[in-house]
């Protein structure tokens, strides 16, 4: 009978500790689940309310009483014929904001703003990217054209601005655009393709280090980083890169025809005010400009997808982005 009483204590206590376990298990989940969703969410800014509210700060110190009074009452007949109309027949413009590194890690962000505004925007709308990259990986940069070209396939107005710079891949980006507005000193072009490796294999042979790589296919890897690189396989590197700037310049043709593409695609870049001239930009504008003028005549509204990034993330994006500052590009 002990037994059976000791017997029944342990399955209670072991019964109490399973349940308290999988409460605390699912209590973990949730908070995780939780956590999950706070660092990524949607914001949506409406722009024509900051600049409303910048415009009354400033008059309200600017101007005397009676100049206050009248700039209150213009700013109030102008609210009530706004409300006359439809909000479905006033134009609306979606700013997205996009600051590219080398790896055009932004572009993740980038695919899910375009595809909440799809779900919005119709044909008489526009969407403005404000740009700002000097390029990065192929691949990276390619899918982030892609992801513009959505807003294109939709035909919906694509503008994209380039106040500080958008080169090599960052152009691969603007030139999908239906207008491309730039700044006076925006950098702009850098139509090539680059590749750099170190070879550290005299080191290693000076160091009596054997370094073995073992591939199947003659061209699994060319040029390598330990192994000793020969002039076959610096000619088939070489022959790759030839072929990813043909891909390229037939990219940038088909988006821009009004572009003598031989004459632009030399891997050199150009300030707006000679870009324009090559036809690489449409208009000197800055954004700020482009976007308060447009603000009088439709509803504008800034849109971001933000996540929080981990520490490594943020360790590796500063690295990639010192390292692409002092190579230049």
């Amino acid at each position: 009978m002990d037994f059976l009483t000791d017997y029944g204590m342990f399955l209670a206590k072991l019964s109490t500790v399973s349940i308290l376990f999988v409460i605390i298990v699912g209590a973990l989940i949730f908070i995780l689940i939780r956590a999950k969703g706070d660092n990524e969410h949607l914001t949506i800014k409406n722009i024509n309310e900051r600049y409303e509210a910048m415009s009354f700060m400033l008059n309200s110190q600017v101007l005397n009483k009676k100049a206050f009074k009248k700039y209150l009452k213009g700013q109030k007949k102008e609210h009530k014929e706004r409300e006359k109309e439809s909000s479905d027949e006033r134009k609306k413009i979606f700013v997205l904001n996009f600051i590219g590194d080398i790896r055009a890690t932004t572009v993740s962000a980038l695919r899910e703003e375009i595809t909440a505004i799809l779900t919005v925007a119709s044909k008489k709308d526009e969407v403005v990217i404000v740009l700002e990259s000097g390029g990065g990986t192929v691949h990276g940069y390619g899918l982030g054209a892609s992801q513009l070209k959505r807003i294109r396939d939709r035909e919906i107005k694509l503008t994209a601005a380039v106040d500080k710079v958008a080169a090599s891949g960052g152009y691969m980006m603007a030139c999908v655009a239906d207008n491309i507005i730039a700044a006076p000193f925006a950098i702009i072009g850098s139509i090539g393709v680059l590749a750099q490796i170190p070879n550290f294999n005299r080191l290693l042979k000076k160091m009596d280090i054997d370094f073995e790589q073992i591939t199947a296919g003659d061209y699994k890897r060319t040029l390598t980083l330990f192994g000793e690189n020969t002039d076959k396989d610096r000619e088939k590197f070489k022959e790759e890169l030839e072929d990813t700037h043909r891909l390229f310049k037939e990219f940038v043709k088909g988006s821009r025809e009004q572009v003598d593409i031989d004459k632009i695609a030399t891997g050199e870049h150009w300030y707006g005010k000679r870009a324009i001239e090559l036809k690489l930009v449409d208009e000197l504008i800055t954004s700020d400009d482009y976007l308060s003028n447009a603000a009088k005549e439709a509803d504008v509204f800034e849109v971001k997808f933000e996540r929080k990034k981990s520490v490594s993330e943020k360790l590796f994006s500063f690295g990639a982005n010192l390292l692409g500052s002092i190579d230049g590009r």
